[in-house]
This record gives C-alpha cells, structure tokens and sequence, in this order.
C-alpha cells in the first residue's frame, strides 16, 4: 500500500470515528444522548449577586388572602374566569389579571377579615381586565430530544420542557400537565417520529393539588435546549436546576411557537394564575421582551450564561403582558428526579 493511501486510509478511520462517538443510542448523528445529572456551584449562576427586592409585609399577606379567596371562588364556581395575581416588587402593590366582572372580584380584594396594612394593600390592587390563557401549541426533532421542541398528539401542540433523571435513572422529558392526558402517545410536532408516553400528569383541576406539570417517557432525551428560531436547529446545554430569582431581568423561554426569547424579568415567585384548568401556585410571573404564545405550553424557562441553560421552570400560562411559569422545585420534589445535563 503506497504511503498516499495509509494516510488517506488513516484519515478516514478517524473520521468514522468520530461520527460513532457522536451519534445517539437512537441513531442520530451529531445528537447526544442524555448526559448525566448533576449539580452546578450557585455562585456560577447568572443570578447571583442579584438581591430580590424585599415586599412590604402587609401586600404580601394580602397576596396570600386574595389568593386563597381565587383558589375557593373557583373551586365553587369552576372556570369561566382566569386570574393571575402577584405582588409587583417595583410598585409594592398586588397585581390581578382578570376577566372576571367587578361584582367578582370586589369579593376576592374586599378588607374583611385582613389587618390594618393588609386592608390598605387590598384597597390599592392594580386590576388588569385580561384573560389568561393556557392552551399553548422547532418542530420536527429528532432523538437524542431536546427541550424547545414542538409536540403534539394529533390536534393539541405544546413545547417539550426539560430531561429529567429519577433514581432508577429513568430520563423522561417534562411538559406543562394540561397538554395530554396520562396514556396519550405523543410525537414531534411533524407526526414524524414517536416522541414519549404521558405518565404522571398533575393539573390543578384534576388532581387538586395547584399543579401543571407531567412527564413523557419511552425515547430517548437530552439536556439540551433548543435556541433561536422556530425552525432553528442549535441548542445549548442544560448546566443546572434551581429557583428564579425576582428581579433578575434577563430570563429566557425557548418554545415551538415563539422560539428562544431573553429579556424576561421575575417579578414573582410566589404568584397564582387560575385559568380554564384550574388555579396554580405557588408560579413563577414573568415579563418584559417577547413573552411566550400559544403553542409555547412546556417549553424551558431559565437563565442563560456562556455555560449554558440554568431550568428555573416551564411555561404554563400567558395573557400577553405577563407570562407564567411552573417552578422546578415543585417538578423535582413532586417525580423525584434530578436534572439532566448536557
């Protein structure tokens, strides 16, 4: 063999190689697979340093009466009405979205039974006439999954969220619990491909727990998210999990929909939003910059550095001026899983 052809030879056993090491347990080239769970320094968190602007007391408690007065309204009267509610931590004062009429909601913000600052709180609610929506639709992936990416069973889109790892070392991929029902197979968006099995469905109006949340299972998933546009194939790994941090300004969702969009600003963590499914808390409300769409249900809500994504949550709900978000505590302490990495 001529001196050429043991190089070329060479040349292309290294590249063969290099094709396998990248290629996932389900066959796709240039995809990983799922990567191993761990826990990244909060230090290297691109919230630290931020200090959560402290609530006036008295707003706060109120919140907390107001919000248990929506979750009993709708618990007797069901859905007709959506209701989003926080405390703005600019202003100080309690915000509630809804499209509920005023005989309604002078019911839920009333001073009775609320001590002095707490009554002044009440009385200084800023309404939004607004309805909150959570039936939410890049969009033809392939396995190793990520999260960002288009599902859907047929007739509903979501956006898958996030892989996560339990102590069997099961990965599964977390979507918001309104989408399917426990059982329903679910593929990518293009019907292409097999996506996973709903299994664990929580969602406040069936299982009364203030929840949105569910798993999908059978295939194989990474932790990744998409980034970019709708069609967009670039991602970005997942470093860590933890809580969001109110104040922080530059939170991202990554969704079907709307695609990757920063510039998102905590202004809770402790909000309620009651839509058609039911009342969820506590939940992440989010604004500022492009806010997710129908179609983006599911899809990750984090912080973003050069490392990569830091989960804070998924999206569940949105109105167009405020976004919200399940939290991934409430994910972790109810599966029992850890994040998956990428």
């Amino acid at each position: 063999m001529s001196t050429t052809k043991r190089v070329l030879t060479a040349i292309v056993a290294v590249l063969l190689g290099l094709l396998l090491s990248t290629t996932s347990a389900s066959g796709a080239p240039g995809k990983p697979g799922p990567g191993p769970g761990g826990t990244a320094s909060s230090s290297s968190a691109p919230e630290h340093g931020v200090t959560a602007r402290a609530l006036p007391a008295g707003a706060s408690n109120a919140l907390t009466a107001i919000q248990k007065r929506i979750a009993a309204y709708v618990a007797g009267n069901g859905t007709a009405y959506t209701f989003g509610s926080y405390v703005n931590p600019a202003t100080g004062r309690i915000v509630l979205e809804t499209n509920a009429p005023a005989s309604v909601v002078s019911t839920l913000v009333g001073s009775s039974g609320l001590a002095a600052a707490e009554a002044r709180a009440a009385g200084q609610v800023q309404l939004r006439r607004v309805a909150t929506s959570d039936a939410f639709h890049r969009r033809d992936d392939v396995p190793s999954y990520w999260g960002g990416g288009g599902i859907s069973n047929g007739s509903s889109i979501c956006s898958s969220g996030y892989a996560v790892r339990n102590s069997a070392a099961t990965v599964s991929m977390v979507t918001a619990g309104h989408c399917y029902a426990n059982g329903t197979s679910v593929s990518t968006e293009s019907q292409a491909r097999f996506y996973g099995t709903v299994s664990g469905r929580h969602l406040a109006s069936l299982t009364f727990d203030a929840k949105d949340m569910e798993l999908m299972g059978g295939s194989s998933y990474a932790g990744r998210v998409f980034t970019g546009g709708t069609t967009s194939t670039s991602s970005i790994p997942v470093v860590a999990a933890g809580s969001a941090t109110v104040g922080y300004a530059d939170y991202c969702h990554s969704g079907r929909t709307t695609g990757e969009n920063c510039g998102h600003t905590a202004t809770s963590v402790t909000a309620q939003v009651c839509t058609t499914t039911g009342c969820k808390s506590p939940v992440i409300a989010f604004t500022g910059g492009n806010l997710s769409q129908g179609g983006d249900s599911g899809s990750p809500f984090y912080a973003k550095n050069s490392s990569g994504a830091w989960i804070r949550g998924h999206v569940i709900a949105g109105n167009g001026s405020t976004s919200y978000a399940e939290t991934w505590n409430k994910v972790a302490s109810t599966y029992g899983v850890s994040i998956v990495t990428g």
